[in-house]
């Protein structure tokens, strides 16, 4: 099934060919198919990001915390700094467009001292960070089928069928193999799914509007969770928008497989934020034009066992149709943009782990290092199945210990793309050499702000979701992502710095 990693086939020259002379520069072969349009590498960071999806999954803490007003406004704000991100993360995307991304981002520009170790950590909350956002995708899409299975069916009070924990994790695991199957199909086929995705989350945002007032100033303070301060709950009611956005590296990961590389990689990432962000925010408007109890909203014991959207999209329709066959209809609109988006993740994930094997630093690196006769790198697709696979296994013991596996997503994958971004506006900051994309003389003023950005939000992040703090609603986030450094760098002094150099290349440069 799989072939030699130096298994080679008929080739234009590497002069005639621009993608892959400049790979080798960076010290790599071209083993992936370069098969992918900048349109294509733009649409799979488009569907991973799905507003759709991480709106629709995250909706719920939103509206706990701070309500329409933290939402909203708060999109507005982690916009405009995640833009700064996505910016710098183009600028160095350009320079260096490889699969690794981040880790190899980092290598170049910490230094010679410091490579090694700055790639070994940035990889490793890459990946870790990937794992989970892959789990917390298809695991949020097991849960919300359960919720359509569930208004279908009569609803919660009308004897609907409210699937157990084992159920929802059958759920799960068939949709983790699908997206393993989809993942295994040659790159022209997995680009359509990409740009299908980018499709859908255009095509479903919904139209209605919401009163002014109402969007911009009403801030939720029944949300039962002991916090009354209205400045703490919009800060970590920031989550949402946060959450939301995110994934976009998955251009670099696939720039290997991207024709003019250096120039689209980038311009997938600047241009798929900056749409999600625009679609996002009119995403939330509609959502919040059906909102008007939030307390009933947020009720366990509603129809759609506490989904707020879902039993504010099922109200709507029965209110006004009589029946809210057209809420569901919407629901599993949503559910497809969700799918599309884990579908996205697997790719991402993929790319990312073939990249890191290449360079010896997974364990097993010979077995996931490989590509099949499609030029897929199938193994390694697997693997990333198989681990979120095994994340989501915690759910079955605490859901509390489930979504302290799933927390690292936001900020382990953020804290991934600060570091490299942290390294050119220092230690690289009079070394680092621009690609064709480049910010000028703006690119550290812009890398600062990200970095700055990336450094509050995981503080505000770690903070205590509710009071008095107990066990039942103890903040996990600082174990997990404290957790993935702790053992990241334990691994490092005891293990990986007697061997593991950085990007390790396969060419004579």
């Amino acid at each position: 099934m799989a072939v030699s990693r130096r298994s080679v086939e008929v080739e234009l020259p590497v002069a005639a060919d621009p993608d892959r002379a400049r790979l080798q520069q960076l010290g790599y072969k071209q083993e992936l198919k370069r098969g992918l349009s900048a349109l294509a590498n733009f649409a799979f960071s488009f569907s991973i990001i799905s507003v759709l999806a991480g709106v629709t999954t995250t909706y719920n803490t939103g509206l706990r915390y701070g309500g329409p007003a933290s939402m909203t406004l708060g999109w507005i704000v982690v916009a405009s700094f995640n833009g700064c991100v996505a910016l710098s993360m183009a600028e160095i995307c350009s320079a260096y467009p490889t699969s690794g991304g981040l880790y190899y981002w980092s290598a170049q520009l910490a230094g010679k001292e410091w490579a090694p170790f700055a790639s070994w950590v940035t990889g490793w909350f890459n990946i870790v960070g990937q794992w989970a956002c892959t789990t917390s995708v298809d695991f949020s899409l097991a849960q919300f089928i359960q919720v359509i299975i569930l208004l279908s069916t009569g609803g919660a009070n009308g004897g609907g069928y409210l699937a157990s924990k084992y159920v929802v994790l059958a759920i799960y695991s068939a949709i983790l193999i699908i997206h393993g199957l989809i993942n295994s199909l040659p790159i022209h086929w997995l680009s359509w799914f990409g740009q299908f995705g980018a499709f859908w989350n255009v095509a479903a945002i919904a139209k209605e509007r919401a009163t002014m007032e109402f969007i911009f100033t009403h801030c939720n303070t029944d949300n039962s969770v002991g916090i009354s301060n209205k400045v703490y709950m919009l800060a970590v009611g920031l989550l949402t928008s946060q959450y939301s956005v995110l994934g976009y590296d998955t251009s670099a990961h696939m720039s290997e497989e991207t024709k003019n590389a250096e120039w689209s990689g980038p311009m997938g990432i600047v241009t798929s934020v900056a749409l999600s962000s625009i679609i996002g925010w009119v995403y939330l408007v509609a959502l919040t034009s059906v909102v008007t109890n939030i307390p009933d909203l947020l009720d366990p014991s509603n129809a759609a066992g506490g989904n707020a959207i879902a039993q504010a999209l099922y109200n709507t329709f029965h209110m006004r149709f009589g029946s809210g066959v057209g809420g569901i209809v919407c629901l599993a609109i949503m559910a497809v943009a969700i799918f599309l988006c884990g579908t996205a993740s697997v790719t991402s994930n993929s790319r990312m782990g073939y990249a890191f094997s290449r360079d010896g630093a997974m364990p097993l690196s010979h077995l996931w290092y490989r590509v099949n006769k499609q030029e897929v790198p199938f193994n390694v697709v697997w693997l990333s199945v198989s681990v979120a696979f095994v994340m989501a296994l915690t759910s079955l013991g605490s859901q509390v210990a489930f979504q302290a596996m799933v927390s690292i997503t936001t900020l382990g994958m953020y804290i991934a793309y600060a570091l490299p971004i942290f390294f050119r506006v220092t230690t690289a900051r009079k070394t680092f050499v621009p690609g064709p994309f480049h910010l000028g003389k703006y690119g550290v003023v812009v890398g600062w702000i990200g970095v700055i950005w990336v450094a509050l939000v995981t503080v505000l992040f770690c903070l205590p979701v509710a009071y008095p703090v107990a066990v039942e609603n103890f903040n996990y986030t600082p174990v997990a992502v404290g957790g993935v450094l702790l053992l990241s760098v334990a691994a490092w002094v005891l293990h990986a710095r007697f061997w593991f150099q950085g990007p390790v290349t396969n060419v004579d440069t």
